[in-house]
């Protein structure tokens, strides 16, 4: 910049007379106008730095010396992108690596259940056609056949019960209404006031009783299908588990024999060793299953008797008594078992349900 000042100072036009010299300007006076010259350039150029401001994008790292070449100049640009292109480049790849390894284990799952599935099924077909051996356990299979023959016997005396229930209900609700009309009757008919009354305080103590059967019954049904549909299905679930691991020991068993008989080089015996492997995983889970299946056939028996006794003695001792005009003794039963009775209008919801 100093230099293209004096270059400028330099070519700058000399005013001559018109005698052919030149101006009459001192030396003082030449030095003290280029100097002002020089410091004009110099703040414009200062004012134009200061409004513009450096990039620094733009900035450089020197590695040489002072007026060193430009060959040792890196730009800054290019250290702040390569670093950047590294990071993203770094994070793509750990997570491309995630997803391969997601779809991989993925894979492997999907590989294992079709194989399983395909051992179990050709082993079910086997069985069907009576090709292939089953593993029997007679006297857990009797027990097993046994309690689905209860629960189906257990099915219908509950359907049974709730139908009374209903039948029941229907009667009481019309013993109410008909108490209701006598007494209404008694109170617009002076001449048959007193055989209206009598019969509208028989059916006022018919429908009370009727009630108080109906708490009792309501009582044997639900115990009774909390001991079908919660107890029993629980037991057969875990009877069906079972099931699926004896047919899953079984395929895994089969599948064994099949290698053994086979030839025994190194890939067979790999092969077989892998087998063996798996036989033993199916076995202990199959056993473990069989004897979960027979601890809980027993505890079901034991509950099912103890339950079925209550509810047995209970059912007949509140059918007895309703059925015997026995008020006191019907009461009686209910408080010997624990029965409580439900506020007239308890079934009926609220008013905010209803919304």
């Amino acid at each position: 910049m100093t230099d293209s000042i004096m270059n400028k100072a330099a070519t700058m036009e000399i005013p001559i007379n018109s005698n052919g010299d030149t101006g009459t300007l001192t030396e003082d006076d030449s030095l003290e106008q280029a100097a002002k010259l020089q410091w004009s350039l110099d703040e414009k150029d200062l004012q134009q730095v200061m409004v513009s401001g450096p990039n620094l994008n733009e900035t450089s790292i020197v590695s040489g010396g002072y007026g060193g070449t430009a060959e040792g100049i890196i730009p800054t640009s290019s250290i702040k992108g390569s670093n950047m292109h590294h990071s993203s480049s770094s994070s793509s790849m750990t997570a491309e690596e995630t997803t391969r390894g997601v779809a991989v284990e993925k894979l492997e799952t999907v590989k294992k259940w079709g194989l399983n599935t395909y051992k179990c099924t050709k082993q079910m077909i086997s069985e069907r056609f009576g090709r292939g051996s089953r593993t029997v356990d007679l006297e857990l299979e009797a027990q097993i056949e046994v309690l689905r023959d209860t629960k189906r016997k257990y099915e219908n005396v509950l359907r049974l019960a709730r139908a009374l229930t209903n039948h029941f209900y229907n009667m009481v609700q019309t013993q109410h209404a008909l108490g209701d009309t006598f007494a209404d009757l008694s109170q617009k008919s002076p001449e048959l006031r007193d055989e209206f009354g009598y019969n509208a305080e028989t059916q006022k103590l018919l429908c009370k009783n009727g009630e108080t059967l109906l708490g009792a019954i309501n009582f044997f049904v639900s115990s009774i299908n909390t001991l079908v549909n919660k107890t029993m299905e629980d037991t057969l679930m875990t009877i069906k588990m079972y099931e699926n691991a004896r047919l899953e020991y079984d395929a895994y068993r089969s599948d064994l024999e099949e290698l053994s008989m086979g030839p025994r080089d190194a890939v067979a015996m790999a092969r077989i060793e892998s087998a063996q492997q798996q036989y033993q995983v199916q076995k202990e889970k199959y056993e473990r299953l069989r004897s979960d299946v027979a601890i809980k056939l027993k505890f079901l028996e034991e509950n099912k008797v103890k339950v079925m006794h209550k509810q047995l003695l209970l059912f007949h001792n509140a059918i007895s008594a309703y059925f015997a005009g026995n008020q006191q003794q019907l009461e009686q039963t209910l408080k010997q078992f624990n029965v409580k009775l439900k506020p007239p209008g308890a079934d009926k919801p609220s008013w905010l349900e209803e919304q």
